[in-house]
This record gives C-alpha cells, structure tokens and sequence, in this order.
C-alpha cells in the first residue's frame, strides 16, 4: 500500500513538474512603450515639451533598447541622451521594470504638431528574439505668447538670466587698444540651440571683430536638463580718437510659471579713446581693396582683341580637328611602314647587300643569290654571268685560286647588274623549261 501510494505521488509531481517548466518555457516575456507629453495642455512657442517615452518588460533588458528618431517640422527636437530613469509600474495587475527616456521639443512656429506612433525595438531576458512595441499617438498645439508679434522669436523658460564682462587691452584706451564685450544668457527649463543671438552690432569708428558663440547644456551635476546657455563675445578695436558709447542691450522672453512677458537688460558702455602717435595700423582693408580695383583695371586694344579671337578660333579648330589630324598622321605612318618593308624585299637592297658579304671571312654569296630571285633570275648561278660561275670553280674546285679569282669577281661586279638585266630580257620572250638548270646549280 505504501509503495503504490509512493508511486502514484512520484508520477503526480513529475506531472506537475512537467507542467511548470512547459508554462515557464511558453511565457514569452512582455515588451510595452507608452508615451506622454509634459506638460499635456497647450504650450508657447518657444517652449520646451517633454515627451516621455517608458520602455517596460516583466522581465529586463539584457541591452539598452534601440529608440527611433523623431522629426517634427516647425519644431526643435533633442532626442535622448543615452541616460535614463529607471520607473515601475503596474499594468493589467502585472509588475512591468522599465527605463524612461525624454525627448524635448521646442515649437518654434504656432501651429498644431502630431507625434507619430513611435516604434522601440529591445530583447528582454527570457525572450527568444528582438521584441518591438509602439507608443499611442500624440498631439499638442504651441501657440504665441501675448505681447510677441507673429513670427518673432520667442524665449521661453523659467528664468533668465543676462550678464556681459568688459575687457580692456589697457587702462587708457588709445588707438589701435581694444575692448571685447562678452554677454553670457541663461535660460532655465530652455534648450541651449533654441537661445536667441544677442545684438552685438556696429560701431563707428570701431572695428568689429565677432567670435563664435558659445552654446552649452546647463544640468544638475547628474546628467538632468535644467536649461541652456549661449556666449557672445565681440573685440572692439579703435580706430581714431573719440567718445564711445555701446549701446544697451535688452531681451525680451515669456515667463513659463507666472505666464507673463518679461525682459533682460544690461546696461550701455561708455568709454574714451585719446590718440596715439606710435600706432601704425598693419594694414587697411578699404585702403587695399580700393588699390586691388585700382590694379585689376586693364584695357585690350583692338589689335589685342583681334590676336585674342583667332587665338581662340586656332584653338576650336585644333579641338575639332584633332581626330582627323589623328587619322591622317596614323595613315602617314603606315604608308612609311609599307614603303620601308617593300625597300627591305627589293633587289636594289640585296644588291647593296653583296660587298658587304664578299668582304667577309669566309666571303657569302647569299645577297647575291637573294638579288638573282629578287631580279627574276633564278636560282642557280647560270642566270648570273660568267663571273660567278668562275668565282665558285675558284673556291670550290680541286685546285683553289679564291685570292685571284674574287678581286677578278668584285672589279666585275659592277657590270654584273647590267648584263644580268640584258640576259633576263633576252630569255624573257622564250619558254622557260619545267626544271631549268641555274635552279639545280643552287642546290
């Protein structure tokens, strides 16, 4: 009784043990984004809305998620900047962990602005594959703030903040010294590239040098938004003496938590600049320009004009006859190449060919046999005189007499060509035979 009660027990908890880790391994976990404006209602132009985006998981993310860009035409948008706050919250009585993600958005025009639906892709823990989920739509509407013309830049914050520092090259300002006016603006609860330029204008008698502003974030110390900063910086140089005055400096801007219109003021700079016989400016612009135009002046007289046109008309024929000249100087080539080759197959060539070759050691007759084809002669030593005939019996006969009979050959050699050409005309009218015999005496 005990052991079927021991076994029945077993096969229970296997069963359920095999249930369990089947429901475990069919739980894919949950990926939920849900989005939120801040604040919700109608905003002022110029303005900075929040738009929170929590990425939620019942289970956690095994790497940050991959967010979507976000465009929204008339407005400023700065998306994330890789930090953000861990959240939890219940949903469909289920215990989702998440992170939150701000994006802040400034309207810069008075309109209504629609937020589309934003897609997040993430990979849970637990989960098989990437999960993607979206956020509901959005919209909100940004309208002027009372007191500010249509189109007008508006600055929109919590406070603000306007200051300038003045720095002098000298205690006493003279001619050529320099004086630099940096004004700093600090706008809580405003993103720094939405910051307006302050005016920073002409002079006279000064010369203006501006300075790239300065556009930073400004945070708590723990990577948190609190609001922009912009430096303008410009250096002042004198350029004669004088009475001066900068003129001040005033900026209107919306107060975000008592809804009014207020401004930010700093104060005009007046100061003195007395001669100074030893400045001597480096150079002067207007001076230089004026005598550049003055160098660059030049006149072309009509025999120049006409020399410039055909020039130009040389030129556009030369362009246009370019493929042709081409064609025809490769035609040229080929006709000296062909009349080249037809010099080195004639008999006129071998002929030169033949003292060369009865001059060597041992003497060859090759170029004179090669001029007797190239005449029409044959082959054979018949065709060609008596001469040669005597010349071979010299070399070649039982008893050898080359050293007299090849000076002998070479003094008649002259006249060989002649009486060659007369015996090839006097044979020419006759048959020839089938196997003559100077061709037999070749072989």
């Amino acid at each position: 009784m005990t052991s079927r009660f021991a076994n029945c027990f077993t096969a229970s908890g296997a069963l359920l043990l095999c249930l369990l880790t089947s429901n475990l391994l069919a739980a894919e976990p949950e990926l939920r984004v849900q989005a939120r404006l801040q604040p919700a209602d109608t905003v002022m132009v110029g303005g900075v809305v929040q738009l929170q985006l929590d990425v939620l998981t019942d289970s956690w993310f095994t790497s940050a998620p991959a967010l979507p860009d976000l465009k929204l035409p008339g407005a400023l948008v700065m998306p994330p900047n890789g930090e953000a706050q861990h959240t939890t919250q219940t949903l469909d009585g289920k215990t989702f962990f998440g992170m939150r993600y701000l994006y802040l958005i400034t309207a810069n025009q008075a309109q209504g602005f629609d937020i589309p639906a934003l897609t997040v892709q993430a990979t849970p823990g637990q989960a098989s594959h990437p999960l993607s989920a979206q956020s509901q739509p959005l919209h909100f509407v940004a309208q002027q703030p009372p007191g500010f013309k249509p189109g007008e830049p508006v600055l929109v914050a919590q406070g603000v903040r306007l200051t300038q520092v003045l720095k002098q090259s000298s205690p006493t300002l003279k001619v050529g010294d320099t004086l630099t006016r940096q004004l700093t603006l600090q706008a809580d609860g405003a993103l720094a590239m939405a910051l307006p330029a302050l005016p920073l204008d002409e002079v006279d008698g000064l010369k203006r040098y501006p300075k790239t502003p300065q556009v930073s974030s400004l945070d708590d110390g723990r990577g948190h938004f609190n609001g922009g900063q912009r430096i303008d910086s410009v250096v002042y140089q004198v350029q004669r003496p004088g009475h001066y005055s900068l003129p001040a400096i005033q900026m209107h801007w919306w107060d975000a938590s008592s809804q009014q219109a207020r401004s930010a003021e700093v104060p005009a700079v007046t100061f003195e600049a007395v001669a100074n016989a030893s400045y001597r400016p480096v150079f002067s612009i207007t001076q230089d320009l004026k005598q550049l135009g003055q160098q660059g002046r030049f006149h072309l007289s009509r025999h120049w004009l006409m020399l410039v046109a055909l020039l130009a008309i040389l030129v556009t024929a030369g362009y246009l006859l370019q493929p042709w000249c081409l064609r025809a100087w490769r035609a040229l080539q080929a006709r000296r190449d062909a009349r080249h080759t037809a010099w080195l197959a004639s008999a006129d060539y071998a002929w030169k060919q033949i003292p060369g070759q009865l001059d060597g050691q041992p003497p060859q007759l090759g170029a004179l046999y090669l001029w007797g084809r190239r005449s029409r002669l044959g082959l054979g030593v018949s065709g060609l005189g008596k001469n040669v005939k005597a010349l071979l019996r010299a070399r070649y006969g039982r008893q050898s007499a080359e050293s007299q009979a090849l000076p002998q050959f070479k003094q008649s050699l002259a006249t060989l060509q002649d009486q060659a050409v007369t015996a090839n005309a006097t044979h020419s009218s006759a048959l020839r035979p089938l196997n003559p015999g100077h061709d037999k005496d070749c072989s």
